[in-house]
């Protein structure tokens, strides 16, 4: 039947299931694709006869191989995949990498959630060119390491794939920085409003520095469980009314956060006042605010609250910033105006500032403070403090007072992010 000219004939032997694994493996280089079709669909073909499959010039071919092994992983114990594994890890990766996307994608499918899946077959699908193929990865698989993920935010995966990585259960908040910092506007919302993300205060702050641009992030900012004081007083500031009012009638606010929000309404009930009277059109429409937070506050036009950067700006033409002064905002987790007060004493934009601190390198972020002219025990506290570097890691002084690097050292670790010398 093997030998025989007619391939129905064949085929018959191909999809029989107690047809012995010689045979199969001798049909599967048959010269009809409708035998070697069946032959990737017994469950009885040797791995050797699969891998040959996996190769194979018909797209049909390499689906069945696909299909089969997606139906089959999910039932086997861990002792079973394990052995799988070895001996066809060669045919997943060839799978993994077949230039139809529907072979992939049946392939990702059937490895999303399994804790033994190979990790090379896993990083090459959550690479994938094809949304289809690499979301069911990046949201589910927990092969994935943090430093998987990092690296592919930094490389710039396909559009949506950033998404899938922020609603991932128990995001990382290594991972949830690299995201942050993406400006990627769906991947943030995903992120804010994933209850299982772990965003660290300081990736909320460069959140709500750039949040009044993206009004998506706003709703999923303000029902985020765990806000910090300073983050509710900043919401209140400009999210719409009808988030104003579920901000209010949060009850599980802090004390401190409670009168935070007390504060930043008072101060938006004076704006709209304001505007009332021929200001700024601030807040649109009728407002009705908490009288409990509001506190009878007075209707009369207030001082707008200056933004960091304008504050940090005035300061250094006033020859008012201090080492002082951002030792003081520094403590009081005042992110935004420090990042804006370093642009300003070192002539550096504030975005590759914002890269050097989000490197957590020491000796980047010394040299930084190295071109602002501060002292190496600020430089010490921006480590710890500002870019959370882990004491034991961080650099000390010299002698406890000196830079332990050579000027030309410190020039070196700022050309790296693209920073000139001074003029």
């Amino acid at each position: 039947m093997v030998r025989s000219a007619d391939p129905a004939v064949r085929r018959k032997v191909a999809e029989h299931p107690k047809t012995r694994p010689e045979l199969l493996y001798f049909l599967a280089a048959d010269a009809a694709a409708e035998v070697r079709r069946a032959i990737a669909t017994n469950a009885g073909t040797p791995r050797q006869a699969d891998l040959m499959l996996a190769k194979d010039r018909e797209v049909m071919v390499r689906r069945a191989v696909a299909q089969k092994i997606a139906r089959l992983l999910p039932e086997l114990s861990a002792n079973q995949a394990a052995q799988i594994e070895k001996l066809t890890v060669e045919c997943l990766e060839t799978l993994a990498r077949d230039q139809a996307s529907e072979v992939r994608g049946i392939l990702a499918e059937a490895l999303k959630d399994l804790p033994n899946a190979p990790h090379g077959v896993i990083n090459t699908l959550a690479r994938d060119v094809e949304l289809s193929v690499c979301s069911p990865v990046l949201l589910n698989s927990p092969i994935l390491t943090d430093e998987d993920l990092a690296d592919i935010i930094l490389k710039g995966p396909v559009a949506g794939a950033m998404t899938a990585i922020a609603s991932r259960r128990n995001v990382s908040a290594s991972v949830a920085d690299a995201i942050a910092r993406s400006d990627d506007e769906a991947a943030v919302t995903a992120l804010l409003g994933n209850s299982s993300a772990q965003v660290r205060e300081e990736t909320l702050d460069r959140i709500l520095d750039q949040a009044p641009q993206h009004e998506p992030w706003h709703a999923p900012l303000v029902r985020r469980p765990r806000l910090p004081a300073r983050a509710v007083a900043r919401l209140a500031s400009f999210v719409a009314d009808g988030l104003l009012k579920v901000l209010q009638g949060r009850d599980d606010l802090d004390p401190a956060a409670a009168r935070d929000l007390a504060e930043a309404v008072r101060q938006r009930v004076g704006k709209a006042a304001s505007a009332g009277s021929g200001g700024a059109d601030v807040v649109r429409g009728p407002v009705e605010f908490d009288d409990d937070l509001v506190g009878g506050a007075a209707a009369g036009p207030e001082k707008p609250v200056e933004r960091p950067s304008d504050r940090a700006a005035r300061l250094f033409k006033e020859g008012k910033l201090t080492e002082s002064v951002l030792e003081g905002s520094m403590v009081e987790g005042d992110r935004a105006f420090v990042l804006a007060a370093l642009g300003e004493l070192s002539q550096i934009p504030v975005a590759i500032i914002d890269r050097i601190i989000g490197t957590h390198a020491p000796r980047a972020v010394t040299a930084l403070c190295w071109r602002a002219g501060l002292t190496m025990r600020f430089a010490r506290q921006a480590q710890l403090r500002l870019a959370q570097i882990p004491p034991k890691t961080a650099l000390n002084a010299r002698d406890g007072t000196y830079y332990p690097m050579s000027d030309d050292e410190m020039r070196w670790q700022l050309e790296f992010f693209g920073v000139e010398e001074k003029a």
